[in-house]
């Protein structure tokens, strides 16, 4: 494993985050969890260093997975990319979604899961070209 590789794939992973979820889906995102479009986040540690680990996590699991799989090239990372990102990432956000707790559960699947699936695409193609073989 690189962790170059992983140090970038979970910054990239991480700063994604920030621009879907403050500039590009904002209102969108916040009206999925029912909340005023203009509502803006209670600013804190947990709301800071929560995403961001949790992007370093899964970078880093994508890492051991495509090391352990022998993924190489640039077309078997986006595979491995998008199996994991639809397969695993945003399948799980819809079923986390599907609660009564969210009013708009299937907008904050398509968000969420948006985000998760572009994000392990990126990742991915980050760790072969620092990694891969």
């Amino acid at each position: 494993m690189n962790w170059i590789g992983i140090l970038v794939g979970f910054l990239a992973f991480t700063v994604l985050g920030g621009v879907w979820f403050a500039v590009l889906f904002p209102k969108a995102y916040n009206r999925s969890l029912g909340r005023d479009p203009d509502a803006k986040p209670e600013p804190s540690p947990l709301f800071f260093a929560g995403p961001a680990l949790t992007c370093l996590v899964i970078t880093i699991t994508s890492a051991i997975l495509m090391d352990a799989e022998n993924i190489a090239g640039y077309g078997n990372a986006l595979l491995f990319g998008l199996t994991v990102g639809a397969g695993y990432l945003a399948a799980n956000t819809v079923n986390i979604a599907i609660n009564p707790n969210f009013p708009r559960p299937l907008l904050y699947a398509a968000i969420s899961g948006g985000y998760n699936i572009l994000g392990s695409l990126i990742v991915s193609l980050i760790l072969q070209a620092f990694g891969g073989r």
